[in-house]
């Protein structure tokens, strides 16, 4: 039985979630994710036990919330914490709703894109990124924690600039001081000539189908699988 939605309830803050389990109090800008957010506490609310370990849990938009983590790391007590269009500082404004007070063993995120597309630069969006991480450390000090890289998807062809420019500040920070992971998941979603390869995504050309979470998934389980390598320091002190 999975008992991490449980810890998840138990740690909300009281003003999360209304007297009767109703949709998160959100300030102005974020409450189009409140159905969202709220529904994480539903999910939360159906279990009745907890535990004191948890294995993984994944953060991010809405490429974290198309993926079927369940089905695709059925051996592990998967928790899916994404929410669809949602940019870095989303995921932070909704931080004690979605994470806090869990206690992951790993933690995956992917966020950062949709910061892109909404045409905030680079340096701004890897500033954020890097806070989010940092919280997580600071939070689950033990925890592995895996950012992964942008996509370089058909529908943002004319963004990939920029996108890849966050990647390599995020990657350079990972390869620094090893408080958490870089993982590429973007090359594997290309073709030998370096382009994406459509026959990874939807017809929309930005989200992944199938054989584009089954890359992902490789990738991942291999991450996994591999040594936990010691944390050289804390990430929100750097």
């Amino acid at each position: 039985m999975k008992y991490f939605l449980t810890a998840c309830l138990l740690a909300l803050p009281l003003t999360a979630v209304g007297a009767a389990g109703g949709a998160p109090v959100a300030a102005d800008g974020f409450s189009r994710f409140a159905p969202e957010i709220a529904a994480f506490a539903r999910q939360n609310a159906v279990t009745s036990h907890q535990s004191p370990a948890d294995d993984t849990l994944f953060v991010g938009s809405s490429s974290i919330r198309l993926w079927n983590v369940s089905s695709s790391f059925p051996e592990l007590d998967a928790v899916n914490r994404g929410f669809g269009g949602a940019t870095t500082p989303d995921v932070l404004h909704y931080y004690p709703q979605v994470i806090a007070g869990c206690q992951p063993e790993t933690v995956i995120v992917y966020v950062g894109e949709n910061d892109i597309a909404a045409g905030r630069n680079p340096d701004m969006v890897a500033a954020d990124v890097l806070t989010l991480l940092g919280k997580i450390r600071t939070d689950f000090p033990h925890a592995r924690i895996a950012y992964l890289s942008m996509k370089h998807s058909p529908l943002r062809e004319d963004l990939w600039g920029r996108m890849a420019a966050v990647n390599a500040m995020v990657k350079a920070r990972a390869t620094k001081d090893a408080s958490f992971d870089f993982l590429d998941v973007s090359q594997a979603l290309l073709t030998v000539n370096g382009l994406p390869d459509r026959q990874f995504y939807t017809m929309d050309g930005l989200h992944m189908n199938a054989l584009g979470y089954a890359r992902w998934t490789a990738i991942v389980d291999a991450y996994l699988d591999a040594p936990h390598r010691p944390v050289a320091k804390d990430l929100a002190s750097s």
